[in-house]
Parts: structure tokens; C-alpha cells; sequence
């Protein structure tokens, strides 16, 4: 992990409750995938990948706007598309995609 502890450097976790919240009222998802997709962008935000990369931490609202701009699809395939074009660009986003959805 990409500690930021004491550094002066914004946090790097997110409200996992919010983004749940938020998912849950923004797209047509099943709980699975809602939790799915909190559990890998908590993931990711502990990291401390994203904010290394892109230079802010993860938020809700960065999440929640990366994934309305990917194709029309279900929630985690969503994620996944997203996480797609951050690997491309930096590399090292593959451990976070979403591999299965709890039913």
C-alpha cells in the first residue's frame, strides 16, 4: 500500500457507506453488484493507487461520474471498463477489476 499516514496528504479511504447509497440510487443494479463495485473501489482507494495517479483521492463523485461515462451495461461491467482505460493509461488496475458478482 501507498501510505499517506502523517504526510499531509489527503486521506485515501472513502465512504463506503455514501458510495453504496449512491450506486444504489443512481443505477439499475442488484445488491451483489452494489457491493461488488463499493468493495473494489474501497479497495482501490486504500491503495492509494488512484490518487498517486491522478492526484486526488477516489471519491464518490469521481466514481460515480467515471462509471455513467462507460457503456450502457451492468454496474460491475461498468467498473470494469473504467478500470480498463486507467490501466491503459498508468498500468497497475487489473487487480482491482471485478471478477465475480455474488448472486
Amino acid at each position: 500500500m501507498r501510505g499517506s499516514e502523517g504526510h499531509g496528504r489527503p486521506e485515501t479511504s472513502m465512504d463506503r457507506t455514501a458510495l453504496e447509497r449512491t450506486l444504489d440510487e443512481r443505477f439499475d443494479a442488484t445488491p451483489g453488484e452494489v457491493r461488488a463495485v463499493v468493495r473494489a473501489a474501497g479497495d482501490l482507494a486504500d491503495s492509494g493507487r488512484y490518487a498517486s495517479d491522478v492526484g486526488t483521492p477516489l471519491t464518490v463523485a469521481a466514481v460515480v461520474e467515471s462509471l455513467r461515462d462507460a457503456p450502457d451495461e451492468r454496474l460491475p461491467e461498468r467498473w470494469n471498463w473504467w478500470l480498463g482505460s486507467l490501466e491503459l493509461a498508468f498500468g497497475g488496475y487489473a487487480e482491482f477489476q471485478i471478477r465475480a458478482v455474488e448472486r
